[in-house]
Parts: structure tokens; sequence; C-alpha cells
């Protein structure tokens, strides 16, 4: 899990170190998170990886 905000260039070093490490991205889907900061929520992704097992 990463918190605080997400840029362009911190997605794709992060894509780019999963990668490296044999993850490969399965789906990125957008998330309401209800609640996080005061009464309101914030937008995020949920980004998801799958590594095959040799």
């Amino acid at each position: 899990m990463i918190g605080g905000k997400m840029s362009g260039d911190k997605l794709e070093r992060m894509l780019n170190d999963n990668a490296a490490h044999g993850w490969r991205l399965e789906t990125i889907t957008s998330a309401d998170v209800k609640g996080r900061i005061g009464p309101g929520g914030v937008e995020g992704v949920l980004v998801t990886f799958e590594r095959v097992r040799r």
C-alpha cells in the first residue's frame, strides 16, 4: 500500500520497480476511499499485480 499523492512519475517508478522483481501489472482500477481523510473520501487507484511462479 502506498499513501500520499501519486503522480504519473511516481506510478511509473512503482510499476518499473515491481516489474524488475518479476511482477506483471494485471489491472489498474479507480477507487473511492471513504473516510480516509476526515469525513470525506479521496480518489485513488487499486493496482493489482501477478507473478507466475516457476
